[in-house]
């Protein structure tokens, strides 16, 4: 009876020491992601970006959850230029992601102003106004913003991957992107895997430059995921996030960036809109080039991509 009695005291103590043992490794991790975040936070010190954005997000009618990412230069001027308009939908039924890229020189009716480049509802009123504008011209609501200055993009990459992200440059690069690239297999740093993905002064224009982004993306995500990537998450996160606006709280952007490198597809879905064939180029005075689209054409392969419905149109990358 005694020795029965010992060995279920025993198994008690047994069960308490593992218990102990979970939780003192669980506060660790949380104490090691914690400090690594901090230390990545202070690398901007008092850098940090600046403006403070308003944005009435709409929910999807489907629950699907869409998000307006947007890379600005802040950097010498007086408001901030995006280059880089992205739509990111997470569907949280099938946990799959989808990636729509917007040309910044297409057309459109701006609510409240004349017409102009996409890009410039950004620069006009910020991501309320560009919400208000692709939600006018195609019809799409969106619920979440956020907005990541090229810096922060920068000094993410180099916490990421200290020795660089490897990347196939098609061609010599060097026009106004701050650096000098030469063609072939390199690993490029956060400098100059920004500098690529901004490069757009050849025959291809904007349509090479979204296609690197695209392609940026994909190669940032697979470092993420590999073993040394996931590690580094912590301060990676803390050393951007001076660099971001953004309406999502803390859990919202880590429920979305779980989403994301979760995804069901290696590659992300990605949909450049204007779909091809769907355009012109045309000039108008005070606007410059731009891109004459149909919208109608592009709405249909915008939603046919988004519901996962066949199109000729909505065509992955």
């Amino acid at each position: 009876m005694d020795s029965r009695l010992d060995r279920k005291s025993k198994k008690k103590k047994r069960g308490r020491k593992v218990i102990l043992v979970l939780l003192l490794l669980i506060f660790s991790l949380l104490g090691y992601a914690g400090f690594q975040f901090y230390s990545g936070y202070k690398m901007a010190g008092d850098d940090k970006l600046q403006e403070d954005y308003k944005f009435n997000g709409v929910k999807d009618k489907d629950g699907k959850v869409n998000v307006l990412l947007l890379g600005v230069d802040s950097r010498g001027e007086e408001k901030s230029r995006t280059d880089t308009m992205m739509l990111a939908q997470i569907d949280p039924k099938t946990n799959e992601t989808k990636l729509v890229s917007f040309m910044r020189d297409i057309y459109v009716e701006i609510p409240g102003y004349q017409n102009y480049k996409l890009n410039t509802a950004f620069y006009l009123g910020g991501p309320e106004l560009l919400r208000k504008t692709i939600k006018h011209n195609f019809d799409i609501d969106i619920q979440y913003f956020m907005v990541v200055d090229f810096k922060g993009f920068e000094q993410s990459v180099d916490v990421l991957a200290p020795d660089g992200i490897e990347m196939d440059v098609e061609k010599a690069m060097s026009e106004n992107i701050g650096v000098s690239l030469q063609p072939g297999v390199q690993n490029l740093n956060g400098k100059e895997l920004l500098g690529y993905a901004r490069f757009r002064a050849d025959a291809e224009g904007d349509f090479g430059r979204v296609e690197r982004q695209q392609k940026v993306i994909n190669a940032l995500k697979d470092e993420v995921l590999s073993i040394g990537g996931v590690t580094k998450l912590p301060k990676m996160a803390g050393s951007i996030q001076p660099y971001i606006q953004t309406n999502m709280s803390k859990l919202d952007q880590i429920s979305i960036a779980k989403d994301i490198l979760l995804s069901n597809s290696s590659d992300m879905d990605k949909l450049t809109i204007p779909v091809e064939g769907s355009y012109g180029f045309g000039s108008y005075s005070g606007v410059g080039s731009v891109l004459d689209i149909n919208f109608e054409e592009n709405i249909q392969a915008l939603k046919d991509f988004l519901n996962g419905k066949s199109s000729n149109q909505a065509t992955t990358e």
